[in-house]
């Protein structure tokens, strides 16, 4: 049973009230603004019935924020919660509130562009739909990925399903493809179950539950798709077009993602700026975990997109959020957020420079008051503290320079010891409750951790700990933050809830190369398990005629294309389509029955496969 709000979080929000322009209501007016129509019911679902989207869990949002939630969030999550189509000048139109990003219609000469398919072909297809209702059955004529995050491209076969794909050029930026899969694939177990507490997959929709997620309110949960680009954007300045509609590119790699790309559209004057400047502070390091952004390089790119269109362009939009109109307002609008991802890189690598560490500069630096009051610099989906820490982790890892953290205990093992300390689990929960009593949840967090990770089954301590929880994640600005925080209450009280959505795909799994198939395979050898074990396995992929060795000695699997002077223990044949299940299936039969033969020592390609784990979608987060 959730609590209510305390005293403390009350009053902060109370403070923070006061503290901004909530009387600003500009954003309202152009998130609403070119509104054409809404589906009767946001409600998506798989052809076998199980929902996917479903807006109307969110219906509680309306009128002043309750005290469970922080007003500031309440303000975003009220803007992105409107959803529908609406048009961004004629000729533009998107889609938003069908999922977490925004998916983009630009009108051509027979049909229509597509801009970013969403996270799910299931949403794609019915923002597609929402649009031919109202604007006309035009073929899709064109596909763009602004970049390689998994709610950019994961509809695409909503939008071209089965083999309508054929003949249709779709736009990525170089390296698309090799960043798209490794992102999701090599880490990407820890990722998805890491994104369930991040945006809140099982949370209850409601305020003292999930209220959004900054961005957009949550991602959808449908299937994951990807059809290959056809087109790779390269340098700025390139320019395409797609059914009589110019496109003008500005690369962006480093920034929000690690392939991304802007676009300028100079017949309508209207720039697409992907993810790189939206309506919130955006991730440096994002919770989920990933590769540390650049913002440096992001500013940059930012500062360039001001200079290369800003001289002409009427409008703004991105992949997620509202657009923005006029020329000044837009280029104040990408100068400001320059100002705020350059201000955090600059002040950041100041005071590294005078000795502190990413928590004491999380604690000390502030924004300027032109920043702390833009609506859009707040940090509802990234935010200050920790895209400060992944800039000190940028530069100088995860070592502060204390000896003391050079080689600490692991968890579990300095919680016993900080909690013996201490005066034993329960002299530290009546302490903790003292702390959570006074207001301070960040170092009842702290203690009551140690308690956990000490005696995970002590009742009292997993209580008051989800108590803890819940107050934070009721005070955060930071949509994923108090997703975190409050998923964390829900598995202290009602146990894991794993991982509810995946980003994996029979279409992630198909666009791995065989040297990213193999690199997949190698990070999952249990190493100990195979010290003593070497064995040689050739892999013969008759469609592209190229062979590469697999060799496993001393608890590392290797693999070269280069040709051997020996021969291999065994040698696999088949098509490159079935390589992934090849390196998956033991079973025999099932090989033979896919095309793959094994000759040799048959036995020695299934002492390889046993060398593998399988991740563990299920992990402890808040336990040990």
């Amino acid at each position: 049973m959730a609590n209510p709000a305390s005293r403390t979080i009350e009053a902060q929000h109370e403070y923070l009230a006061k503290a901004l322009p909530f009387h600003d209501r500009r954003d309202f007016e152009d998130a609403r603004r070119g509104f054409v129509a809404a589906l009767d019911q946001a409600l998506v679902k798989t052809a076998e019935g199980r929902v996917v989207w479903d807006s109307d869990p969110y219906a509680f949002l309306t009128g002043e924020a309750p005290a469970t939630v922080n007003p500031s969030l309440w303000r975003q999550s009220l803007l992105t919660s409107i959803h529908g189509l609406f048009e961004v000048v004629p000729g533009i139109y998107q889609v938003r509130g069908l999922d977490l990003s925004n998916i983009t219609f630009v009108e051509g000469e027979r049909g229509v562009l597509v801009i970013d398919p969403l996270v799910s072909s299931e949403t794609a297809a019915a923002a597609l739909a929402l649009y031919r209702e109202h604007r006309g059955d035009r073929p899709v004529t064109g596909m763009v990925y602004t970049h390689s995050h998994v709610d950019h491209f994961g509809g695409a076969r909503g939008i071209l399903p089965g083999d309508q794909a054929g003949g249709v050029p779709v736009l990525a930026p170089a390296g698309f493809a090799r960043h798209a899969v490794n992102e999701n694939v090599y880490a990407g177990t820890a990722m998805s179950r890491r994104a369930a507490y991040m945006y809140g997959a099982v949370l209850p929709r409601g305020p003292q539950g999930q209220v959004g997620a900054g961005l957009g309110q949550t991602n959808s949960t449908g299937t994951v798709t990807l059809i290959p680009p056809t087109v790779d954007i390269g340098h700025t300045g390139q320019e395409e077009t797609v059914d009589g509609i110019r496109m003008v590119f500005q690369m962006a790699p480093g920034s929000e993602a690690p392939a991304e790309m802007h676009l300028y559209f100079p017949d309508h004057r209207a720039l697409c700026m992907a993810e790189n400047a939206t309506h919130n502070l955006h991730n440096l390091l994002t919770l989920r975990g990933a590769e540390v952004r650049d913002p440096h390089a992001w500013a940059g790119y930012l500062s360039e997109a001001a200079e290369l269109y800003g001289g002409d362009l009427e409008v703004l939009f991105a992949s997620h959020h509202w657009p923005t109109w006029g020329r000044e307002r837009a280029v104040e609008f990408l100068l400001l957020q320059r100002d705020l991802y350059a201000y955090l890189h600059d002040q950041t690598v100041r005071m590294i420079n005078v000795g502190m560490t990413g928590p004491e500069i999380a604690e000390a630096i502030q924004l300027p008051p032109a920043l702390e009051q833009a609506w859009h610099a707040r940090g509802y989906y990234g935010s200050v503290s920790h895209n400060v820490k992944a800039i000190y982790q940028r530069y100088l890892g995860w070592y502060d320079g204390n000896p003391a953290h050079l080689w600490p205990h692991p968890p579990a093992e300095a919680a016993r010891r900080y909690v013996d300390f201490m005066g034993g689990a329960d002299s530290v929960v009546t302490k903790a409750r003292a702390t959570v009593d006074a207001g301070d949840f960040r170092w009842a967090a702290e203690v009551l951790n140690h308690v956990i990770f000490a005696e995970p089954g002590h009742g009292a301590a997993r209580e008051l700990l989800a108590d803890t929880y819940e107050q934070l994640g009721y005070g955060s600005e930071n949509g994923t933050w108090r997703c975190v925080y409050l998923s964390a209450a829900h598995e202290l009280r009602h146990g894991s809830f794993g991982t509810p959505a995946t980003t994996s795909s029979a279409d992630m799994i198909a666009q791995l190369t065989p040297e990213q198939l193999f690199a997949a395979m190698a990070i999952r050898v249990n190493g100990p398990r195979c010290w003593d074990d070497e064995v040689h396995v050739d892999i013969q992929l008759t469609d592209i005629g190229r062979k590469y060795r697999l060799s496993l000695r001393n608890g590392v699997l290797t693999h070269t294309a280069a040709p051997q002077p020996d021969l291999a223990d065994a040698t696999v044949t088949l098509p490159s389509a079935v390589l992934p299940l090849a390196v998956t299936v033991a079973d025999p039969a099932e090989l033979a029955a896919a095309g793959v033969t094994v000759e040799g020592n048959t036995a020695v390609f299934g002492r390889l496969l046993a060398a593998l784990d399988e991740p563990d979608p299920d992990f402890a987060i808040v336990t040990p």
